[in-house]
């Protein structure tokens, strides 16, 4: 067996794994990357970016449609239809150039890549199973990134009609019919994409609300935008597994009656979970929360020079979470001062509208005690949200009374993700609400609204 040695030996190459090994290779430290699949992970190669190239296709057909309508000023187009299979060809070109780029990167940095299955026999030492052969890399310091995997429904297994994430962003053609188990980011994203290619999307979710995860405001402007579309939102309504046949899903609604819905998909999206089988974690023996490993501050976990970095150390499992982390921890290794101490992450759910939060809604200010000021400014009210016929939605800004600090904002509109950025930087810096107010904001720009939102917190809004 080959034996290879490094200073740090990161497992798992996703947003977290690939960039703790580049910062780290940056940094003048001899990295190992142990990925058993495509570099980037899920992130990069079946969720984060192949959703969001198929979310453009179907807005753009969405547009086209209307044009052919009648329904786009100045504009008409006959007839136009959807080619899922080169949507979807496309959408893979765009993953195969950024991952491509991220081993250019790896490469760049000095990193050795070993494609292959990891797995920890302590916490120095790796046996990774490749095509050539077993490799065991002994190593200072290691990152865990192994990442996570969807959740199942117990009555609903993948396989047949019954898909993942996964399987919806590899599809051939746009199914007659799709009904979406799951209300959260992930089974709306894709909802809304396929209910404007055509599909007839229902969506069953157990609670009473979509999108638990964001304030009511927020999600409420989705759900009328769902109903909109003609998406049929079954609240309160459970999954409870395939008719005896096969060819139906059964649910049950909150009245008690049960129903059989016969969709050419159904697609399962009620979670993630972090992935703790298959690269050692019971010959680690690391301290545990939940089902998530515990790490302070500075991403360390229970044994000594072994970190844990994204989703398989919990909740918010967001590939920009992921990537601070990773980032926070080579440096550490790298002997400078660190701690992963973040002032706010970013949640961005690419619905149509989108809504952002970052921070402190109203009501989780009001629960951990802050008397607050609230400015919300309505993109009806704002010049480049009318000419790009995208008036629907609002930035909302949240700051203490006493003293005006920024406590969190919000928004929701047509390319409204774009400000996630802003508003993470205004609470990372401690702005305030005149700091915000009195930046001057280009005109005419959807990111007025942040300046007006201020403003009107202060009580002197300018234009309404």
């Amino acid at each position: 067996m080959e034996t290879q040695n490094c200073e740090v030996l990161v497992l798992g190459g996703g947003p977290g794994g690939y960039v703790a090994a580049i910062r780290a290779g940056q940094l003048g430290l001899s990295t190992i990357l142990v990925e058993q699949e495509a570099l980037g992970g899920t992130c990069l190669n079946v969720g984060c970016i192949p959703s969001k190239a198929l979310i453009h296709v179907a807005e753009t057909f969405e547009r086209m449609q209307k044009a052919a309508e009648n329904e786009v000023p100045g504009l008409s187009v006959d007839h136009p239809t959807v080619d899922l299979a080169g949507a979807m060809a496309w959408k893979d070109g765009i993953v195969q150039h950024l991952t491509g780029g991220v081993a250019g990167l790896l490469r760049k940095a000095g990193v050795t890549v070993l494609n292959g299955t990891g797995r920890m026999r302590d916490g120095k030492t790796c046996i990774i199973d490749t095509q050539d052969g077993q490799t065991m890399v002994r190593a200072k310091h290691v990152v865990l990134a192994p990442g996570s995997e969807p959740m199942e429904v117990e009555a609903l297994p993948f396989g047949g009609s019954v898909i993942s994430s996964t399987e919806a962003l590899a599809l051939d053609d746009v199914p007659r019919s799709l009904v979406v188990i799951g209300g959260g980011y992930i089974g709306l994203e894709l909802g809304t994409a396929f209910a404007k290619f055509g599909t007839g999307v229902v969506v069953v979710e157990a609670a009473a609300d979509l999108l638990p995860q964001y304030d009511a405001e927020l999600s409420s402007i989705v759900g009328k935008s769902l109903k909109t579309l003609g998406v049929d939102v079954l609240l309160e309504t459970r999954a409870l597994g395939m008719s005896e046949d096969g060819k139906g899903l059964e649910i049950a609604r909150p009245d008690g009656t049960h129903e059989r819905l016969e969709p050419d998909k159904i697609l399962v999206t009620v979670g993630r979970r972090a992935r703790l089988e298959g690269w050692g974690l019971s010959e680690l023996g690391l301290a545990m929360n939940g089902q998530a490993i515990r790490i302070d501050a500075q991403c360390r976990t229970s044994m000594t020079d072994v970190f844990a970095i994204g989703d398989v150390t919990g909740e918010p499992m967001l590939a920009h979470r992921a990537m601070a982390q990773g980032s926070v921890v080579a440096e550490i290794i790298a002997g400078k001062r660190r701690t992963f101490d973040p002032a706010a992450i970013p949640a961005v759910c690419f619905t149509d509208p989108e809504i952002v939060s970052v921070g402190l809604s109203p009501d989780e200010a009001r629960d951990a005690g802050y008397n607050t000021r609230i400015g919300r400014f309505p993109l009806s009210a704002n010049g480049r949200a009318m000419t790009l016929d995208a008036a629907e939605g609002f930035v909302r800004i949240v700051a203490r009374k006493d003293n005006n600090l920024v406590l969190g904002i919000q928004a929701a509109g047509k390319n409204i993700s774009e400000f996630a950025s802003a508003f993470s930087l205004a609470l990372e810096m401690g702005a305030t609400l005149e700091d915000v107010a009195a930046t001057i904001h280009a005109h005419p720009t959807l990111g007025e609204g942040i300046q007006e939102a201020a403003m009107l917190a202060l009580g002197h809004g300018l234009h309404i």
